[in-house]
């Protein structure tokens, strides 16, 4: 059909791909009661992930523990056993990181707020914080870090992710959710204005290598 259509690079490789990978079942079906939109999908494809927090530590760099305090109050009224299962299914999740080859570049822009929370009590926190620092050091993790000097900002609207992918023919996607579900933007204009907010907030942010050091700090406090 390809052929017949004459359809060329780079649609006809991103077809080939997709057709070569739909009879795969990815890590994250094991997790259908917890993973119930498409975003782990997406994410699992990813060749770049960009990420604004205002609130708490994302979950691809979350500890064990703050994952659980996370959810905890989030779903304040579930039974400990799906808290269980969701934390588990957070640190599945986590491993697309280290996976080799072709982990994603992950660049998480966080409010300076989030390292001041302390979600779980200090101790909690003061891993959270080391572990935070220790992944920012990977080299496909970018970390920086909003100071309150920032003052007005981008992102004062909230939180979202924008993915972007390996294949040329797949648009970017712009991502958030909150107390009301799951958002997705996809429209050129939408995913832009997205792109353009996250490079306005790393302008204003710390660099990687200030953000570590407040992030140190802020363990040691």
């Amino acid at each position: 059909m390809l052929n017949l259509y004459g359809i060329s690079s780079p649609e006809r490789e991103a077809l080939l791909a997709l057709a070569r990978e739909a009879g795969q079942r990815g890590w994250w079906t094991h997790y259908a009661d917890v993973f119930t939109g498409s975003y782990v999908a997406l994410e699992d494809e990813a060749s770049l992930i960009c990420e604004w927090e205002a609130q708490f530590i994302p979950g691809l760099l979350q500890t064990q523990d703050y994952a659980r305090e996370v959810i905890r109050a989030g779903r304040p009224h579930s039974k400990e056993s799906d808290v269980r299962r969701r934390v588990m299914a957070r640190m599945a999740r986590q491993t697309v990181l280290r996976r080799e080859p072709n982990a994603p570049r992950l660049h998480v822009v966080l409010d300076e707020a989030i390292l001041r929370r302390p979600i779980g009590g200090w101790d909690l926190m003061k891993d959270q914080l080391r572990y935070l620092s220790k992944e920012g050091r990977r080299p496909n993790v970018t970390l920086q870090v909003l100071p309150f000097s920032a003052g007005t900002h981008p992102g004062l609207e909230g939180p979202f992710i924008v993915l972007s992918f390996p294949e040329e023919a797949d648009p970017d996607v712009a991502y958030t959710e909150g107390i009301y579900g799951d958002v997705y933007l996809e429209s050129p204009a939408e995913v832009d204005r997205c792109t353009t907010a996250f490079k306005q907030l790393c302008d204003v942010a710390l660099s990687p290598e200030e953000s570590i050091v407040l992030i140190d700090a802020a363990a040691e406090d």
